[in-house]
């Protein structure tokens, strides 16, 4: 055996060897074991029926792996999990018992492993933790985890819906930060973990306990909009995340008020000429009383609210699949309300349940969708055979309604990735040609002549561009607006855009220019909006801005008006207008 051959030997025998020789080799070993689990994650979502055997093997060889695989195997439990509910109370025991030895230091190794098992665990638990595995966690986590270990464990527990827990590492960790907007950022966390703590008491069939539950819910989640907006800065503004929590607020509002109207009909049910005043004005709905107005107040509501997370799905370009489903939930669910109080209450004969059809057989990815679909086919079955039974409208109806409120609320909402973490970063810078000498000066402009609006940009990326979606071209939308009016007429049409353009580019090496001929004919002051959004490679559009404005001013031509004022002067008749043939 020659000496090299020797030595190689040895080195993997762990003889003698240096030690970045044997840190090499287990790098290498690492990444043989990450691809062989990626592989096998792939493979047990097109073959589902294997995944229970294969959590079975993983779980017997945590036990004797190294901590640097035992994280490449949570990882791969927490993905298979989470498409699968494969992970039983029986595997929690031992998952428990591990993490009770899983760390003796503060290694960074170590520190990923704690992560990653507690990942584990939470899925396994189904946002349901026992007293015996937070207070094992809790221990690890006071003996050797350090703040950054904490925070990422109670933000994994907001992800999988365990939110009294995640409550209180929120509290521990803090102040243990040295900058009061991140204080002001985990405050926030922990007021919106309290918050859907106090939703998972709701119980069926009990309405004001469900009302009592959102007002003391809505009272944590404004101290958390206040301690968020505190913790934006300029750099860090916060946006989605401040939307999305609005929009959380304004929805849990109308949950409320939905279950308000429900019980008045108790409290103000129809008149006994009810019936006379349908027949009399031809409106069905008079039947029903009072309430067909206010359910009609609440399906608008709901039909806004979904439109409005469709507006937040639209500018977040940059977020992960999972956060863009979750939005896709939340908006499914207020257009699930308002179908169903249109075809209990309003229209029970024109609405279709036919449309709904398909959502029972969407695959799911997590298993918060998975229980969110369940809640959508549970209410539609309820919903459509109620229809078909009784006429509206009683308490049969706004019972179902009642129930389909708290069946939603029972569900843990899902802070996902991207509200923590944004792993792509996307921003467009605009710049205007011609510009005006100082902000507040408006761009003089002849109102027979065209200005042309020169729009220059760059595409700026983060760390990892096109992580998740690429930028196929960018639309600029140009429209211009008239503020204030000049001349004999001081009057401003109804319609006051002027202009309105829309032009798409492909960047070259992040870098785009177009120009735009805008017409400014109608004298007076006109502000000119630029907006820019981005379509991917999929032909989706998407909202991310900027959105800039410039302030242009038209101004009369020195003949007419010299020619104006000629007749002022001279009392004559009006001239024809200026035209070609008046010229030569």
């Amino acid at each position: 055996m020659s000496l090299s051959t020797a030595r190689s030997f040895l080195s993997v025998a762990c003889y003698g060897e240096q030690e970045l020789d044997a840190n090499s080799a287990l790098m290498e070993l690492d990444k043989g074991v990450l691809t062989a689990l990626t592989s096998l994650v792939k493979l047990l979502k097109s073959r589902p029926h294997l995944s229970q055997s294969a959590v079975e093997f993983l779980l017997g060889q945590l036990h004797l792996s190294c901590d640097s695989s035992r994280v490449l195997m949570c990882h791969a439990l927490a993905a298979i999990a989470t498409h699968l509910p494969v992970l039983g109370d029986g595997m929690l025991g031992d998952l428990v018992d591990l993490y009770r030895v899983a760390s003796h230091s503060s290694t960074d190794k170590q520190q990923e492993l704690l992560v990653s098992l507690a990942t584990v665990i939470f899925v396994a638990s189904q946002s349901s933790l026992s007293a015996e595995v937070k207070t094992v966690i809790k221990q690890q986590l006071e003996n050797v985890a350090n703040g950054w270990t904490v925070y990422r464990i109670a933000r994994q527990a907001s992800r999988m819906g365990c939110h009294e827990f995640s409550s209180e590492l929120y509290q521990c960790v803090r102040t243990r930060v040295a900058s009061e907007h991140f204080y002001f950022w985990l405050s926030s966390l922990k007021e919106f973990s309290q918050a859907e703590q106090c939703l998972s008491h709701v119980e069926d069939g009990d309405y004001s306990g469900a009302m009592s539950a959102i007002a003391e819910a809505l009272r944590s989640y404004q101290k958390g909009i206040a301690s968020l907006t505190a913790a934006s800065t300029p750099l860090s503004p916060l946006t989605f995340q401040c939307e999305f929590i609005k929009l959380r607020i304004d929805t849990l509002q109308a949950l409320s008020q939905l279950i308000c109207t429900c019980n008045s009909l108790k409290t103000s049910p129809p008149p006994a000429i009810a019936t006379t005043i349908a027949l009399t004005s031809g409106n069905e709905l008079q039947r029903c009383g009072r309430i067909s107005m206010q359910m009609k107040v609440c399906m608008d509501e709901f039909r806004s609210l979904a439109a409005r997370y469709a507006d937040l799905h639209q500018s977040s370009f940059d977020a992960d699949y999972a956060t863009l489903r979750n939005v896709e939930l939340q908006q499914q669910s207020c257009l699930l309300v308002s179908h169903v109080i249109e075809a209990l209450i309003l229209d029970p004969q024109a609405a279709s349940f036919q449309e709904y059809g398909t959502v029972g057989s969407v695959q799911t990815e997590s298993e918060y969708e998975r229980r969110m679909m369940s809640v959508f086919n549970h209410v539609l079955e309820e919903a459509e055979s109620l229809t078909k039974k009784h006429p509206p409208v009683s308490h049969l109806h706004t019972s179902c309604l009642c129930d389909a409120v708290i069946a939603l609320l029972k569900v843990p909402l899902s802070f996902q990735r991207y509200f923590f973490q944004k792993l792509q970063s996307t921003s467009i810078k605009l710049a205007l040609s011609p510009s005006p000498r100082t902000p507040s000066e408006p761009i003089p402009v002849q109102n027979t002549q065209q200005l042309t609006l020169k729009v220059e940009g760059v595409v700026q990326h983060g760390s990892t561009p096109g992580l998740f979606r690429k930028i196929q071209s960018v639309c600029l939308n140009v429209t211009s607006v008239l503020q204030s009016k000049t001349g004999p007429d001081y009057k401003i049409p109804l319609d006051t855009k002027t202009n309105e353009i829309k032009q798409r580019v492909e960047p070259h090496n992040d870098y785009f220019s177009t120009q735009f001929l805008l017409n400014f004919s109608i004298l007076g002051t006109h502000t000119v909006t630029v907006e820019a959004s981005v379509v991917d490679e999929s032909g989706i559009e998407w909202k991310t801005g900027p959105k800039t404005t410039v302030s242009v001013k038209s101004l009369e031509d020195p003949y007419s008006q010299q020619l104006r004022h000629q007749l002022q002067q001279g009392g004559a008749q009006p001239a024809p207008q200026r035209s070609t043939y008046t010229r030569f």
